[in-house]
């Protein structure tokens, strides 16, 4: 079976899923092959039995009703158990993609935090966003010559643990104001996994050590070196449920990503996409995520971030066996993943940290800049934006206030398996969050507003400015266009200013037809920056 490839050039983009229908129930997943050796996230599920649930009704008569006896099964076990969101373990940003140089404004669950690199103790730092004297951002501060990250409002310096350490306003034979506790910054619980800065959203005391007995959701994949991974971040101008449900549905890729992402056509196509039945069930849900099952894979959701599909085998059975047992043995040791990191930032607004991590083709991640296959994910994340952002969100976010967000699924109407993932999630929600995102109480249930179609799709301030490749690229491709300006200017000016018979007549029709081109190339150059870096719009009905 062929089940994921990932393509030379953009591994979002050229994802090849194969979806057969049957009539078989949901089942419960065999993992083969591509299992998790050890993570610490899923260890602790219960040994409680689990019902499974399918989004099919049992009876032959369709309704909105149709998952309800199931969804009551489900809440049999630990309704006890809540889910605490601020008490987990949130991603930041790639270390590939941070500047050690300088401090970094970012925003996780509504808390406005400060990320820096300590080179003092060669640890990035976690603070929150707020000088404790006049409450300016450290974010738009400096590091110091001595390592300090200091306030540039009236110089506070802080050390990698919070405290003062300067305070140029105090005088030196005074009393030690910057040793006060009051003058200390706060700082997060923090630390690098899988090449990620996390923090833990709670300044307590009693959670300065949480790393000791509590670390973030662990993914072999990304810490084992036969395994390429490129890293991208984007912020999304929707909420987190609507971003992770987004990702949890194959069913819309034919559609909403037409001519995007590649999929298996079906055998009898119905319609110009090749939309198809999509087998798939979750099972073995509990308060720390579920595990889902399709026919080319596997999937986790590790709560409350992580979105995790993989191929059981890479193993081509379209045309039967493999051709010889070598052959075979090496298509089945070829593995993809499909690693979505979802981060709440605040209502209506989430960032998405991704990897595709695998183990074969390694060299082209080598070969090809970061920022090429930047180029196909972003097409990708815009290709449904405005339309989950605009038309999507408003309207679902009103039906789900009406009937409570406990009861979504009186809402929506979710009759096939192919949504089975998306009701698993809203299943979990409900169980054990109470339907809802827990903001702490820091917003009410208001949406920003929509903002013009250009600045809600804007590339370069939503990811260029957090992309160290796509940014560098940016810098030196904006730059040759203005050297191609001045080039073709210059050859201009040279023409007009050489006397007629100090040049040939071949001379100046090559220097002018070299200028023509250099000004060419820099409009096309420009038309290209400005669609790959900053506005690329997507029509669906000129696809």
């Amino acid at each position: 079976m062929e089940a994921l490839r990932l393509s030379s050039v953009s591994p979002f983009c050229n994802a090849t899923f194969k979806l057969e229908y049957n009539k078989t129930h949901f089942t419960k997943p065999k993992f083969l092959n591509f299992q998790f050796s050890s993570l610490s996230t899923l260890s602790s599920f219960s040994s409680k039995p689990y019902k499974i649930f399918t989004t099919l009704s049992p009876s032959s008569q369709v309704s909105t009703e149709a998952a309800d006896p199931p969804e009551r099964e489900l809440e049999t076990n630990s309704q006890e158990e809540k889910f605490n969101w601020f008490s987990q373990w949130y991603p930041l940003m790639p270390v590939c993609d941070l500047d050690k140089r300088v401090p970094h404004a970012k925003k996780v669950l509504g808390l406005d935090v400060v990320v820096w690199w300590d080179r003092n103790e060669n640890e990035w730092r976690v603070f929150a966003d707020a000088c404790p004297h006049r409450l300016a951002p450290l974010s738009e501060g400096r590091i110091d010559q001595w390592g300090r990250l200091q306030c540039v409002y009236h110089g506070w310096c802080f050390s990698g643990s919070g405290d003062c350490k300067f305070i140029p306003q105090a005088p030196p034979d005074g009393p030690p104001v910057h040793t006060f506790e009051k003058a200390c910054a706060a700082v997060y619980p923090s630390t690098v996994q899988h090449d990620i800065v996390w923090f833990w959203p709670n300044i307590a005391p009693r959670y300065k050590d949480i790393i000791k007995t509590k670390k973030p959701p662990h993914i072999p994949d990304l810490d084992d070196p036969s395994f390429t991974k490129l890293f991208g971040n984007r912020d999304i101008p929707y909420g987190y449920e609507v971003l992770l449900e987004n990702l949890m549905d194959p069913a819309h890729v034919p559609y909403a990503h037409y001519g995007l992402m590649r999929t298996r056509k079906p055998k009898v196509k119905l319609d110009r996409e090749g939309g198809r039945p999509v087998e798939m069930s979750v099972n073995k849900i509990d308060i720390n995520g579920f595990i889902g099952k399709q026919e080319w894979g596997s999937s986790k959701f590790l709560a409350p971030c992580i979105f995790y599909a993989y191929t059981d085998l890479m193993k081509d059975q379209e045309n039967g066996s493999a051709s010889s047992a070598g052959a075979e043995k090496k298509l089945e040791q070829q593995r993809a993943a499909l690693i979505f990191i979802c981060v709440p930032v605040s209502p209506g607004h989430s960032r998405l940290i991704w990897a595709f991590p695998r183990n074969f083709q390694t060299w082209i991640d080598k070969v090809v800049p970061r920022w090429i296959f930047h180029i196909g994910q972003n097409l990708i994340l815009d290709s449904d934006l405005y339309l989950l952002h605009v038309e999507v969100i408003p309207v679902s976010e009103r039906k789900i206030m009406d009937v409570g967000p406990a009861n979504w699924q009186k809402a929506c109407f979710v009759p096939t398996k192919a949504d089975a993932l998306v009701v698993g999630f809203r299943r979990w929600l409900k169980k054990y969050a109470g339907g809802q995102f827990n903001w702490g109480g820091k917003f009410n249930a208001t949406l920003p507003p929509t903002p013009p179609r250009e600045q809600l799709m804007d590339r370069y301030w939503s990811h260029v400015v957090n992309c160290k490749s796509c940014n560098a690229a940016h810098k030196s491709l904006s730059a040759l266009e203005v050297m191609l300006q001045v080039v073709s200017i210059a050859s201009i000016g040279i023409v007009a200013a050489t006397k007629q018979n100090a040049m040939s007549m071949a001379t100046r029709t090559t220097i002018i037809s070299f200028a023509v081109i250099c000004f060419a190339a820099s409009k096309w150059l420009s038309h290209f920056i400005y669609k790959t870096f900053h506005y690329h719009d997507y029509n669906h009905a000129l696809r």
